[in-house]
């Protein structure tokens, strides 16, 4: 199974595959760094630039080819990567920050601002944000996998019909209007997303257990994922 995981490991690896993959974890993970710097105290332009900066550090320094070694689960290391960056980033004069290095991304301000602006206002601290945000990406790569493998199968339009239902009860009346547009009986549907839910599970935990060096840490990885939520 290809997990995010291994976009992780492949973008600290060399050649057009690391950098291709460097490529999509910047994409792919760059609005939960920005968040936390904005929740930092920093305004939208300084946020984005801070951003792009420990991209660009995380690129030269090439801190991703040590990833396998880390001690601490990836979300804690990455956020302590930022927070030390933020750290030397505001030693320095701000005109000075940033060298050389091209980030294989471009923040577009106004998207950054429209979905920081629509998160609800929480007490909670900018790390716990960061968790929960990395808790949804582990959970979106893996939707991702199954809608992927289920259209592969020829099983698409089924997903597309039933995985509103990984995450909610049916209301009244709902599993009989999939039904009729998918033809089935309503009882094969229900057991449909039964499937469905137990297949995206087995999802999940092949996402965590890819990142994790000791697999008998798998369970104690999943709850931290549940509580992040």
């Amino acid at each position: 199974m290809t997990t995010r995981w291994t976009m992780i490991l492949q973008a600290g690896g060399k050649g057009d595959q690391g950098a291709k993959a460097m490529e999509q974890f910047c994409r792919a993970y760059w609005y939960p760094v920005y968040a936390f710097i904005r929740r930092q105290g920093n305004g939208p332009e300084d946020a984005q630039d801070l951003t792009q900066g420990f991209f660009a550090k995380l690129l030269e320094k090439d801190w991703l080819s040590r990833v396998e070694r880390r001690e601490a689960r990836f979300s804690t290391w990455l956020l302590t990567l930022v927070k030390s960056h933020l750290i030397k980033e505001h030693e320095r004069d701000t005109a000075q920050k940033r060298g050389g290095t091209s980030v294989p991304m471009s923040i577009e301000l106004a998207q950054a601002e429209q979905w920081f602006g629509a998160e609800p206002a929480t007490d909670e601290s900018p790390e716990r944000l960061f968790e929960r945000r990395w808790a949804l990406l582990v959970l979106d790569a893996a939707l991702t996998h199954l809608r992927e493998e289920c259209h592969a199968e020829g099983k698409g339009r089924l997903f597309d019909r039933l995985s509103p239902f990984l995450s909610r009860e049916p209301e009244l009346g709902e599993y009989a209007v999939v039904s009729e547009a998918l033809r089935m009986r309503e009882n094969a549907v229900a057991v449909a997303v039964h499937r469905l839910r137990q297949r995206y599970r087995q999802t999940v935990r092949s996402e965590v257990a890819a990142g994790l060096a000791d697999a008998s840490r798998l369970d104690e990885e999943l709850q931290h994922l549940a509580n992040s939520l």
